[in-house]
């Protein structure tokens, strides 16, 4: 039986039901070990890849197995086959896709190398980041319309959705994504006229031009471009001669069938003192909005930016800085390029023990805040599969001990919890009980990497629910 073969043809079925970015993420450097009867061993690179497979994908794999084989495949064994750490980095990075990377997955993980800065005086007059292209731009659940809509915008400009609207709190990616619809037009067409302003830059230049008596100068411009990128429009708030000039800006451009682009932090209807007028043009074309990045688009991005900074971590690695920032892009690369710096300043190796001291300024404490303690034992029950009635319960059978002890040190951790709390809330019992159960566990994570690999699922499970 050709082994290769089979996970191959295995790995295509999976890869149609499962988005590129998943598929990239879960299935890169797996393959198929052996099949005794109903028994599968498909090898895997390391322990967080183990567990995920388990748990998100098990069936989709037998099914895909027995597929592809046409044998009674019931059952499947993870085996984690060790590698050194700078190996398991490269071979678990991909490279960035010609449609992105960056981003800040489910459709595109990037996969080449970034295309070289376009050097044309255009893009450089008008103030465009180098870095800010489609192909560096990871696309994930949260950010998908947008890029796709920006796509569209920059092939078939002022033709589609115009104005395009996209809104998301900062640290999205919004300015990258409009800054690319800029270098698309000018690699396409050099000699496109291409305007990219923050809206504090529009209205401080409208400023100028009004004391100056250059309002000709101002009005040509922004008025004869083919192109107008403008970002945070928010701060047209309370600024009611820029919201004029604005309108009339808006209303030139629009009739003429020139492009408009535009970024908020929020839609148009929650800028306050936007006039109606200004809000009812904004919501014509096309509004996208950007949300919070998730676990697999973060750990995409951190494999993007550490093959850009040229500085491989191991995939352990990169999922715990995942699994604890989850905010904005912008935190995450921060977070990076602290633990870049602290290692080479120490001249030391990065580790799973030297990076996690390192996060714990970037720990979401608004939302942990809003961690119950119902919603974290109903968490813990659903991942290790009993019931609350057993989770409370005095049995002491491992497969409900081990969970429980899980529960009360992450009650502990992530709430603060007092002892005698923790007691209370698991079952009424003794607070020794609950101090002893922590330190069991805060010394079995030292050592254990799948009880590590199960609190950090554990983790991001719980804060995805409590937003």
């Amino acid at each position: 039986m050709d082994l290769q073969a089979l996970w191959q043809a295995s790995l295509g079925e999976l890869e149609l039901s499962l988005t590129k970015a998943n598929f990239t993420t879960w299935f890169k450097n797996t393959y198929l070990a052996q099949i005794e009867g109903s028994k599968a061993t498909v090898c895997v690179p390391n322990t967080f890849t183990q567990a995920w497979l388990q748990k998100k994908y098990n069936d989709q794999i037998v099914r895909a197995l027995r597929n592809a084989s046409n044998l009674p495949v019931r059952e499947i064994v993870y085996r984690v086959e060790v590698k050194n750490t700078t190996q398991i980095a490269l071979e678990n990075t991909p490279a960035p896709t010609a449609s992105g990377m960056y981003s800040e997955s489910s459709q595109a993980f990037a996969t080449e190398a970034p295309v070289s800065t376009p050097q044309t005086h255009s893009s450089n007059d008008i103030g465009l980041n180098p870095r800010y292209l489609f192909n560096a731009f990871i696309v994930g659940k949260g950010n998908e319309l947008a890029h796709a809509a920006c796509q569209a915008v920059a092939s078939k400009i002022g033709e589609v959705y115009n104005p395009l609207f996209i809104h998301g709190d900062a640290g999205m990616g919004k300015t990258h994504l409009v800054q690319a619809i800029g270098h698309h037009v000018l690699q396409t067409n050099p000699n496109a006229k291409v305007r990219y302003v923050s809206c504090e830059r529009f209205a401080n230049e409208f400023i100028q031009s009004v004391r100056s008596g250059r309002m000709n100068e101002f009005k040509d411009r922004y008025r004869l471009v083919d192109v107008l990128l403008i970002d945070d429009i928010q701060f047209l708030q309370g600024k009611e001669g820029t919201q004029e000039e604005f309108f009339h800006t808006f209303n030139a451009l629009h009739q003429a069938n020139k492009q408009i682009v535009i970024t908020s932090d929020r839609p148009p209807k929650d800028i306050q003192t936007l006039e109606s007028r200004l809000q009812s043009r904004f919501e014509w074309g096309m509004m996208a909005d950007i949300s919070k990045p998730d676990f697999e688009t973060r750990v995409a991005i951190l494999q993007a930016k550490t093959r850009e900074k040229n500085y491989p971590l191991s995939v352990d690695i990169l999922h715990t800085i995942a699994g604890s920032i989850q905010s904005n892009i912008r935190e995450l690369e921060g977070a990076l390029n602290k633990i870049i710096a602290y290692h080479q300043f120490k001249n030391i190796p990065p580790t799973l023990e030297s990076v996690q001291p390192l996060l714990q300024s970037f720990t979401p404490t608004i939302t942990k805040r809003s961690i119950t303690p119902k919603l974290l034992l109903e968490t813990v029950n659903t991942y290790f599969d009993i019931t609350m009635e057993e989770m409370l319960g005095k049995s002491r059978e491992k497969r409900l001990a081990h969970p429980r002890q899980i529960a009360m040190y992450m009650l502990r951790e992530e709430i603060k919890c007092s002892y005698p709390a923790i007691g209370d809330q698991v079952g009424g019992r003794d607070h020794t009980t609950a101090m002893h159960a922590c330190e069991k566990i805060t010394n079995l994570i030292k050592t254990d990497e799948q009880l590590k690999q199960d609190i950090t699922l554990l983790r991001e499970k719980i804060y995805n629910q409590s937003h």
